[in-house]
């Protein structure tokens, strides 16, 4: 008896998607031009759920990003999307000083019940300052400062990521619309000035605990994030539409 498959792209799409992929060159988006190309698509069972993932070529930063894909997202519209930054201390070491574990397992949980969903998780480490940098950065923070200033005092902006790449991403899996699970307006901003239309904000609340309150804090006042500190969850049907600095109400 063979085991029901997890609908998803079958063997001839992933093989149709990286041969239209192979030879792809484009002048690229954003300031630095990045190109992307999907290089490999395989299966990956989680804890978490069933999804494929598609790995990325960029011409930029040599760094290998990937999506992480449930069901059909490919050519899709509304689709929810998360995008991770790495955190090497969070996602495998389980510090408690962020949220990134927790956002991690919970974006992976809700995608895991939506018919089809991405997560693409950028090798940005410590927003962008790579991992030397952000214990640099914490141990300023052992001293007193907080993450922005701990950040500044090195010579580096708060948050020195950029979405070019994970916007060249979504365009080369042909999603045409996303609802994105996220409390950084930023990223909003971001993905739609580089042309992702973003129809929606998902909330993706994480109650805070001892060693990460002052941190989800200080992102609050001076990152702009959103932050829920009562832990209350958001039902999905409470999406909030998009909110970007600018923007007339009512309006993607």
């Amino acid at each position: 008896m063979t085991s029901k498959r997890v609908v998803g792209l079958s063997q001839e799409e992933m093989e149709a998607i990286l041969r239209s992929e192979a030879d792809h060159r484009c002048g690229g988006i954003g300031e630095q031009k990045v190109c992307v190309r999907i290089d490999a698509i395989a299966e990956l069972p989680t804890r978490f759920g069933t999804f494929q993932i598609a790995a990325f070529w960029n011409n930029r930063d040599g760094k290998e990003h990937v999506a992480v894909m449930k069901g059909h997202p490919y050519g899709g519209a509304d689709i929810p999307v998360r995008i991770h930054s790495e955190c090497l201390t969070g996602d495998a070491l389980g510090s408690l000083r962020c949220d990134c574990r927790d956002q991690l397992e919970v974006s992976l949980r809700t995608l895991a019940r939506e018919p089809n969903g991405v997560l693409l998780y950028l090798r940005q480490e410590g927003r962008g300052i790579g991992l030397l940098n952000k214990i640099r950065a914490y141990m300023l923070q052992d001293r007193g400062l907080d993450t922005v200033e701990a950040n500044e005092a090195l010579g580096f902006r708060d948050d020195e990521r950029e979405y070019a790449i994970a916007a060249h991403m979504l365009l080369s899996l042909k999603i045409q619309s996303i609802r994105l699970l996220t409390n950084n307006p930023r990223k909003i901003a971001e993905l739609s000035r580089y042309g992702i239309r973003v129809t929606s904000r998902l909330p993706l609340v994480i109650p805070p605990n001892e060693h990460n309150r002052f941190y989800l804090e200080t992102k609050t006042r001076k990152s702009g994030h959103y932050m829920d500190f009562s832990g209350i969850p958001h039902l999905e049907e409470q999406g909030e539409s998009v909110r970007v600095e600018g923007m007339k109400e009512g309006t993607n």
